[in-house]
Parts: structure tokens; C-alpha cells; sequence
């Protein structure tokens, strides 16, 4: 009997360890004197969000929490508004513990080195700062760097003008940091070190994997080099969501790759949702767009309308994606899937590696690098005031105000019978709700006709390249692509024979005007 009665005991006391092991706990505390380690006077704080990937609790008064964990887990916390996190020499958040007791599997390129086991107290240093909540920050599209030649050119076209753009509260890169070579991660986290701010990531095609059997498996090098690939963090009045939304292997074909999302990723989001305010902008960060007028099977549909649904009582949504190397600006609603008053404005943003480092060098020694659809390369400025928003693009090496390139002929003949040349408007952050006109000369002002079209100065760039008897030392343009933010107008022939100016307004979204200039001549044909 006595016999039967510590067997029992034995393995009460076996589950309780068990369980034990399979629970991670700690606290979330004000880091009063910046050490990194849980003081005997340091107080929790309560009511902070934590997370293993799918869950997420709030901590209690103590700021106490608890999370289940399997043997590949990353706890991470939801940064509070009005606190800030600890960042590693590199400026990456510090918000996070990897519990991988056997590592990461054998890879090409190397992963998470063992963990061992979990630690009895997993505890997160905050520290409270007057946080404000009208801010600006930098989008970055893919920097896509395939050799330690390209990093020189991410750093010399990018960073070293954009470091100098100050007041930026933080920075977020949208995927493919680096082409995948995954060993240059190291010299992009180096590169972005200059740019002196905390610096979120999300995962690209080009940033996985790739010698993996499972897309749970295919982020292994990024969370060693990042952490957490699905996460989120609040500033002002402001929830960032941040996923990875590529899935390896393709699950339809076998082969390649899908955009879409996993049901533990929807489950997180749908956990970490129920602790935001719904008066909040809800900004979600992924690579793959949710919606691609040109490739409307890029992303499963399934996982789409679920992300959509979740949405549904958040109002205020804006998406950044990237990925495509053209620049666009979407707004879903019902006729996309979406059932919601308000629609969801997804935002494709430009790439700072352009067309993938292409064409041909500046004075810099940088490559041109302007996108298929007429966009130079460059990177967005978020603009927050409480919980609205506006978006600024930059394009690197022009000044602020450079919004929109005029394409025109430089001469037209007087009176001319047919012309089918015509006045060109690339107004690189367009959206079908804008409007562009065009007047010569301070006459009246005449409406442009959006279409969709190549951008002729692309076009025409990416022919000299075919037209030249001669080898060029750097790559070939990509093939020219219709351009979403392309407007044109005929161009008139029958005014005084001269010199005529073109002048350019558009009108964005948000009700902000930008102005661009051309000329062009009218002569007497010769007889």
C-alpha cells in the first residue's frame, strides 16, 4: 500500500515538473536604474501583453504572467506605448527569449544554437519615457542585397542621406534584407546601425530557408539574426503588427513559395487584437501584398479573408507591404473581400534598392536603380498624429518636394494634324482617388486621364540599353511594367510658335498638392 501510494506521489510530482518545464514565467519591470536585471526594488508593471507566437496574456498587478511553450518558442512582450525596450548594439529590439532546448536543425545557413532548458523566470526590462503620439518613422522597402558590393551601395545610396533625415522616432524594413544569401544579414543589421534608431524587420522570400521541408522551419536563421518573425508593438495610438507572410514550400504546387498565413499566425492575431483599443490605427507589416493588381493569386484567399475578418471592428487599418519593386496604393473594401464602412489602405511601398541595383551609376557610384514602373528608388516617411496618418515617399538623391516626373516631347510641330506623343504625369505615390491636371503657360487648368501604361521615360531608358553597340560594367533595367500611377494628357500644338512651360499639380489622398515642371517647343515644319 505504502508502496502503491509513493508511486503516486512520485509521478504527481513527475507532472508537476513536466509541467513546470513547459511553462514559461516571469516579469515585466520598470528598469528604474537601466541594468537589464530585475532589482528587488524595481515594481512590475501590469497590464503589458506577452506572447509565444499564438497566445498572449496581460500581466497581472505584479506584472506577472505565464505562457505555454513547446520546444520551439519565442517569448516576446508587446511593447506598451510610453516605454521603451532594451536594444542590442545594433539597435534591434531586445524584447524576446528563444527557447530552443535543441537549437535549430542542420542548415546551410546556421540557426538558433541550443537553448538548453527554460529558465525559471524569463524577465523583460521596460523603461518609462514620455512617448509622444504625433511621430514620424522610416519604411523601408526590400534593401535586397546579394554580395558585400551591394551593402556599399545600400549604405551609400540610402543610409548616408537618410541618417541625416532627423526626428524619426524608429525605422521598420518590409522583407528580403538580403538576397538570400543569408550570411549578409550581418553586414545589413551593420549597414542599418548607422541609422542610429530601433529598428523592427519582417521576413522576406529572399530572407528564408530554403534547404527546409516545413515553413515552420524556414525562419530559423532570421530569428537567430532577429527574433521573433510574427510579433507586435505599440507607439502613441499606434499597434504595429508585424508577420511573416510567405509560405515554404508552396503548399498548392510543392514548389517555390505562396503569400499567405499559417492558423497559428491568424490565431496571434486575433489574441493580440483583443487587448487593442479599437479606436487605435492598426498597422499591419508583411512582404507579400494581401492584394496584388497584378498577381491576384499571389496570396492565398482563405488566409486573406480571415485577416480581413479579424479586422472588421478596427476601422482605422493601414497596410505596408512590399516585394514587388513598383510602388502602389490600394484601398479594399467589399468589392475586394472586405466588409467593413471604412476600407483597408494597403500600401506598396517603393524598394531602396530600386530595381534591384540595376542600371546605370550616379555620381556616387550608386546605381540609378529606378523601378519598372517609373519610381525612383528611395523609402517612405510614416507621419503619425494620434491615430491618422499621412505617408511621404522619398526618393533618394532628390529633394523632398520631388513627387511626380512630366514626360512630354521636346518639340511638336505648329498645328500639327495628329500627334501621338502626349504629356506624361508619374506620380509616384498616386492612387486612383487622386487628382492630376495640367495647364501651359498660367493658362486654365485641364484634368489628365489616369491610365494604365509604361512610364515612357523608363521605356525609353531601358531601350538605350539594347540600342548600345557597347557592354555596360552593371546590370540591365528590369523590362518595363504598367505603372498604377500614371496620368496623361495631349499635348497642345496650337499655340505660338516657341518655347512653352508645362506645369504639374497633383492632389494626393490627403489633400496635399505637389507641383512638377516641363517645356517643350512648337516650330513651323520645315517646307
Amino acid at each position: 500500500m505504502k508502496k502503491n501510494i509513493f508511486i503516486v506521489i512520485l509521478s504527481i510530482l513527475c507532472i508537476q515538473q513536466l509541467s513546470a518545464q513547459n511553462i514559461a514565467k516571469g516579469f515585466i519591470f520598470d528598469d528604474k536604474n537601466g541594468n537589464g536585471v530585475k532589482d528587488r526594488k524595481e515594481k512590475g508593471i501590469e497590464k503589458v501583453a506577452v506572447s509565444n507566437g499564438q497566445e498572449v496574456v496581460l500581466t497581472n498587478e505584479k506584472g506577472y504572467y505565464e505562457l505555454p511553450v513547446s520546444d520551439d518558442n519565442i517569448i516576446f512582450v508587446i511593447k506598451p506605448s510610453g516605454y521603451k525596450i532594451p536594444l542590442d548594439e545594433f539597435n534591434l529590439p531586445k524584447s524576446y527569449y528563444i527557447h530552443k532546448p535543441a537549437g535549430s536543425p542542420s542548415l546551410k545557413y546556421e540557426g538558433v544554437k541550443p537553448t538548453g532548458a527554460l529558465p525559471k523566470s524569463i524577465d523583460f526590462a521596460l523603461t518609462v519615457y514620455d512617448e509622444p503620439e504625433d511621430f514620424s518613422s522610416f519604411i523601408f522597402g526590400d534593401t535586397q542585397t546579394y554580395s558585400e558590393q551591394e551593402i556599399e551601395y545600400l549604405t551609400k545610396g540610402i543610409i548616408e542621406e537618410a541618417k541625416h533625415n532627423k526626428g524619426k522616432l524608429f525605422g521598420i524594413t518590409l522583407g528580403d534584407l538580403v538576397g538570400d544569401r543569408l550570411d549578409l544579414h550581418s553586414g545589413y543589421k551593420k549597414a542599418l546601425q548607422q541609422m542610429d534608431l530601433p529598428w523592427y524587420n519582417v521576413m522576406g522570400n529572399h530572407d528564408m530557408n530554403y534547404d527546409v521541408k516545413e515553413d515552420m522551419l524556414s525562419d530559423e536563421t532570421f530569428e537567430s539574426n532577429f527574433g521573433p518573425n510574427n510579433y507586435a508593438f505599440n507607439y502613441g495610438k499606434v499597434h504595429f503588427i508585424v508577420l511573416d507572410d510567405i509560405l515554404y514550400p508552396n503548399p498548392v504546387t510543392g514548389k517555390g513559395y505562396l503569400g499567405g498565413l499559417r492558423e497559428d499566425q491568424l490565431r496571434f492575431v486575433e489574441n493580440d487584437l483583443k487587448y487593442v483599443d479599437p479606436n487605435n490605427l492598426i498597422i499591419i507589416s508583411l512582404h507579400i501584398p494581401l492584394f496584388d493588381k497584378d498577381d491576384k493569386d499571389a496570396f492565398r484567399e482563405d488566409d486573406r479573408q480571415q485577416l480581413y475578418n479579424l479586422l472588421t471592428n478596427y476601422p482605422n487599418v493601414l497596410v505596408l507591404s512590399a516585394h514587388t519593386h513598383i510602388q502602389s496604393n490600394n484601398l479594399i473594401g467589399a468589392e475586394e473581400g472586405a466588409n467593413r464602412a471604412k476600407p483597408i489602405h494597403e500600401y506598396n511601398v517603393g524598394t531602396t534598392c530600386g530595381d534591384w541595383y540595376s542600371g546605370v551609376l550616379n555620381e556616387k557610384g550608386v546605381p540609378v536603380s529606378t523601378m519598372r514602373d517609373g519610381t525612383p528608388k528611395g523609402y517612405a516617411i510614416l507621419n503619425i498624429k494620434g491615430n491618422e496618418y499621412t505617408i511621404d515617399y522619398k526618393a533618394a538623391d532628390h529633394p523632398e518636394s520631388y513627387q511626380l516626373s512630366v514626360y512630354n516631347p521636346k518639340v511638336v510641330p505648329y498645328k500639327g494634324r495628329w500627334i501621338t506623343s502626349g504629356i506624361y504625369a508619374n506620380f509616384f505615390m498616386g492612387s486612383d482617388s487622386d487628382n492630376v491636371e495640367y495647364r501651359v503657360d498660367d493658362g486654365n487648368w485641364v484634368k489628365m486621364n489616369k491610365i494604365e501604361d509604361y512610364d515612357p521615360a523608363y521605356y525609353r531608358y531601358m531601350q538605350d540599353w539594347d540600342y548600345d553597340e557597347n557592354v555596360k560594367p552593371v546590370r540591365r533595367p528590369s523590362n518595363a511594367q504598367m505603372s498604377h500611377h500614371l496620368w496623361r494628357a495631349n499635348i497642345p500644338s496650337n499655340l505660338s510658335v516657341g518655347k512653352h512651360t508645362i506645369e504639374v499639380r497633383a492632389t494626393d489622398m490627403y489633400g496635399r498638392e505637389f507641383r512638377q515642371t516641363s517645356e517643350y517647343q512648337i516650330k513651323e515644319l520645315d517646307k
